[in-house]
This record gives C-alpha cells, sequence and structure tokens, in this order.
C-alpha cells in the first residue's frame, strides 16, 4: 500500500482519487507508524512553504520522512512536496525545508511580463529519461500551478520546463522523485508517470 502523507496542506483527495484510479492501493495518513509500514510514499503539497514546514514538524513527520526515504522505499513529492524536499525558499525566509535534496525555491520572476502564479499547461523538456519517465517520449505536456520554482544545485533534474525561467520539473535521484506539476491533473501523461511509481512500488520498475 502506498501512504499519502497528511500534514494538513495537501490535495489529498485528487492524488487519492487518481492512484486508485490505475489501481494502486493507498490511504492516507498522518501516522508515522503507518508510514514506516507502506510499501511507497506521496507528499502531495498545496500552500505555503514555512506553513507546511511548521505542519510536518508539529505532527512529528519530519523524522519518519527522512526514515522512510533512508529506507530505500519509493517517495514521490508533488508540488510543494517537491520544494519542501531542498533547503530553504524563498516564500518563506529563514525556514529551514527537509534538506534532503541541494537546491533552492524562488520565486518566478515578475519581470518576464507572464502571468504568475503559473497556472496551466506547459511542456516539459525530458533530461532523465526512465524512471519516472519511463515510455514517456518527446515533450509532454503536464498541468502546473505553482509561483515559486526549482533550483537545484546537484545532479537530479530529471526534466526542466520555461516558464520566465528554467524550472527544475522534476527530480529523481534513487527511490526519491518529486515533480513540480501535478500528475494527478495532468491526464494521460501524468496517469502514465503515476503507473511507474506504481511500479517501482510494486518491485517492477
Amino acid at each position: 500500500m502506498t501512504a499519502i502523507i497528511d500534514y494538513g496542506a495537501g490535495n489529498l483527495q485528487s492524488v487519492e482519487k487518481a492512484l486508485r484510479h490505475i489501481g494502486c492501493g493507498c490511504f492516507v495518513t498522518a501516522d508515522p507508524a503507518e508510514l514506516r509500514q507502506a510499501r511507497a510514499a506521496v507528499l502531495p503539497g498545496v500552500g505555503a512553504f514555512g506553513d507546511a514546514m511548521k505542519s510536518l514538524r508539529a505532527r512529528g513527520l519530519e523524522e519518519p520522512i527522512r526514515a522512510f526515504i533512508a529506507s530505500g522505499k519509493p517517495f514521490l513529492g508533488i508540488c510543494l512536496g517537491l520544494q519542501l524536499l531542498f533547503e530553504s525558499s524563498e516564500e518563506s525566509p529563514g525556514v529551514a525545508g527537509l534538506g534532503l535534496l541541494k537546491g533552492k525555491i524562488l520565486r518566478l520572476p515578475a519581470e518576464s511580463g507572464l502571468k504568475i502564479p503559473h497556472i496551466g499547461w506547459n511542456s516539459l523538456t525530458i533530461r532523465k529519461p526512465g524512471g519516472l519517465f519511463a515510455g514517456v517520449e518527446g515533450e509532454p505536456y503536464v498541468y502546473f500551478v505553482h509561483s515559486y520554482y526549482l533550483q537545484a544545485e546537484e545532479d537530479v533534474v530529471a526534466a526542466t520546463a520555461e516558464y520566465g525561467a528554467t524550472i527544475h520539473a522534476a527530480v529523481q535521484k534513487d527511490n526519491l522523485l518529486a515533480c513540480q506539476f501535478h500528475p494527478e491533473k495532468s491526464g494521460e501523461v501524468g496517469l502514465k508517470l503515476l503507473r511507474n511509481f506504481k511500479a517501482m512500488a510494486e518491485g517492477g520498475n
């Protein structure tokens, strides 16, 4: 079973619905003991970086998340769930992220003249085929909703997108995967990514 981590700020229902649609057994939990028992985990997110980190820590989920990832089990961060894996965010100065990957979260540049937040479909350039992107070809379109974006500082970037800046839109490092966009809202491409994650959870990818 795949755990969907509930820290009070996640877009839980659409993620759960999408996972169930592809036949992935899942459950929503804020219980560290239940998280430890899961075969895979998803950290969704909608909201502010600082509030989310405060909630994770208040619920005693920070160390269980670290331990889960260290165990080698598949872990997927979505949207804010990607940002929380990194060190810091301009959205919440002085608030430390999980720091599991090296990089910063920056505000999309207003001087680009593009509308912020970035809401809608955008194409991806896949940098690391395989893993989450196994069987995905070309420059697929996926659905974004965000005002801040990742600038990774290590070689983990699996896909990028362009929107006033080069957005590091997905990352992969061993069992740790994350995407800035919402696969659960990205049509057939998004479902393909979730199926790839499901296959990893089942030991087949």
